[in-house]
């Protein structure tokens, strides 16, 4: 009973509101960081790039984890956004306007800055980089506040979390596909199709989904489009009655195996006296301010825009500094800011040096993010 009290009520607690997620990426981070650094770094970076499986399907081991085990992750953010589209937040089209304009300037935004500080470099292909949102730890930030952050505040993060997840699928799928085999985009289509078919026909066991769900991810994968929006597009044939039951089983796997796995493969970086210096580079300064300075002003002016034009109404119980408070933390792209970078550069370099930008101007942006909110609370307590 004293253990209960002492050790598993306090890491349940932690689980449930996020900051579990949050702590375990940092220290897989920090984990890898430190061993890529250490007398075993060439090992260590080496063993991520062991090649593995079939000769028709030999990857990497780093490979297999974002194109395999992060369409899984995907498939869990699909559902998310499949549930608020029907029953949740973004089912209300009033309530879904706010942050579904807020999402689209916080993309816009980083882009545009991005897109300045590289006019002239060649670097422009990672323009999406920083227009990512990380939900789990933006939200496990946001939980760092504790009480002090009204419900609807939080509420509107989520939903714009999701709707950016959105987009950025979009993103993948759009501006990050090599070429196309169309054979295999028929048969990914037809297996689409057929789930779709299935739903409509109410087949509600997930076993006779999955099959056809291993086939899609095969044909997306050969086809050119990124793996991972086969688990977006496997989420979108679920039916409703089974999305419950399938992200809970999925929550804990996801957040405490592959998210930190997906942290301690892709953070895996040196530093090199040339890489910190090039952290003032146009790649990193596009990324950085981006994350730290786009996604807040773009949040925050269509936000605002949005309620002055009467397109939207402010959360209730939400003042507009808690507003630029929450668009801070939206500025936190981690996971899926790497996840863009390592499909938008192939040179190790300059994957590194995105990579490293990225954790950057995410640390900055929850400190940014946890300073105004905290600071508001205690003004406004006094």
């Amino acid at each position: 009973m004293l253990l209960r009290k002492t050790i598993l009520n306090p890491i349940q607690e932690l689980a449930r509101d996020g900051r579990l997620t949050g702590i375990l990426l940092l220290l897989m981070t920090a984990l890898s960081l430190t061993l890529s650094n250490s007398p075993l770094g060439h090992q260590y970076l080496e063993f991520w790039h062991i090649e593995f499986g079939p000769h028709f399907f030999h990857e990497s081991i780093v490979h297999w984890i974002n194109d395999g085990l992060m369409a899984i992750f995907f498939f869990l953010v699909g559902m998310e956004i499949k549930r608020e589209l029907l029953i949740g937040q973004l089912s209300d089209r009033k309530k879904a306007l706010l942050p579904a304009l807020a999402a689209a300037g916080g993309m816009l935004m980083p882009a545009l800055i991005y897109v300045m500080f590289n006019i002239n470099s060649s670097y422009l292909e990672g323009w999406a980089i920083p227009t990512a949102t990380d939900i789990a730890f933006s939200l496990g930030v946001l939980s760092l506040v504790g009480k002090k952050v009204p419900m609807p505040l939080k509420v509107f993060l989520t939903a714009l979390a999701i709707i950016d997840d959105l987009g950025a699928v979009l993103i993948i799928a759009i501006f990050y596909t090599s070429e196309l085999h169309f054979t295999y985009l028929f048969l990914a289509a037809l297996c689409f199709g057929i789930l779709l078919l299935m739903n409509r026909m109410k087949v509600n066991h997930f076993i006779f989904y999955l099959p056809l769900g291993l086939l899609l991810w095969f044909f997306v994968f050969e086809s050119g489009v990124h793996a991972t929006v086969a688990g977006v597009l496997f989420a979108m044939s679920m039916p409703i009655t089974l999305i419950e039951k399938l992200e809970h089983a999925l929550h804990r796997p996801v957040n405490f195996g592959i998210m930190p796995v997906f942290a301690l493969a892709n953070t895996a970086i040196m530093l090199p006296t040339e890489n910190l210096a090039a952290l003032i580079s146009p790649l990193s300064g596009g990324i950085l301010f981006g994350l730290l300075f786009g996604k807040p002003i773009g949040i925050f002016i269509a936000s605002f825009l949005a309620v002055k034009y009467n397109l939207a109404k402010r959360p209730s119980m939400v003042s507009w500094t808690q507003v630029f408070g929450v668009a801070c933390t939206a500025g936190i792209g981690f996971t899926m800011s790497i996840f863009i970078a390592g499909l938008s550069f192939n040179d190790v370099f300059l994957l590194d040096e995105a990579k490293l930008s990225v954790l950057s101007g995410s640390i900055l942006a929850a400190l940014a993010g946890l300073l105004i909110l905290t600071l508001y609370s205690q003004q406004h307590k006094k």
